[in-house]
């Protein structure tokens, strides 16, 4: 036998011994049982079956309740409604809506750009307004886009959508 196979021999012989002495060293945890309950649990066990028990004999008395019955006379009421009253159908009046208000004449007159910026000159009868996007234009409307010959435009009040082309020259009154 060479010195190399005895030292692994010897090692492994070690390991081995080492693996088994460690395994000795493991016990069991002991066997508790059943713990044992307390003089105070099994008192709140017997008022929680005394409760439970209570409970169900309340409800089989509500079970076996008589009925309300209905009031003979009302104190509150002194005369009752004429029948002649009773039978004619009563119409309430339908809601007056607001009239909606008049369209602007609005017309595209021009786009200017600077930049990155488009501004629309709207002619609105005798007066040219200039609006850029977001602007809101006579109170009604908010500019949501400016384009190169057109604008879209969004009613505050309703939220319809609306837009305005450019005209022609000769095609302006």
């Amino acid at each position: 036998m060479t010195p190399a196979r005895a030292a692994t021999y010897l090692v492994g012989a070690l390991l081995l011994a080492a693996w088994l002495a460690s395994a000795a060293g493991v016990g069991r945890p002991p066997f508790q049982g059943v713990p044992r309950r307390s003089a105070e649990s099994v008192q709140l066990d017997t008022v929680a079956l005394n409760v439970q028990s209570q409970a169900s004999r309340l409800r089989q008395r509500l079970a076996a309740a008589p009925a309300l019955q209905a009031p003979i006379r009302n104190p509150f009421a002194f005369a009752g409604e004429p029948v002649a009253m009773a039978a004619r159908p009563r119409t309430l009046a339908p809601p007056i809506a607001d009239p909606p208000l008049p369209e602007p004449e609005l017309v595209l007159l021009g786009v200017a750009e600077q930049g990155s910026t488009r501004t629309a000159m709207i002619g609105s009868g005798d007066e040219l307004l200039m609006a850029t996007e977001g602007q809101t234009l006579a109170g009604r409307y908010r500019v949501a886009k400016v384009g190169v010959d057109a604008i879209e435009h969004v009613d505050l009040g309703t939220g319809a959508t609306r837009r305005l082309f450019l005209k022609l020259p000769a095609s302006l009154p």
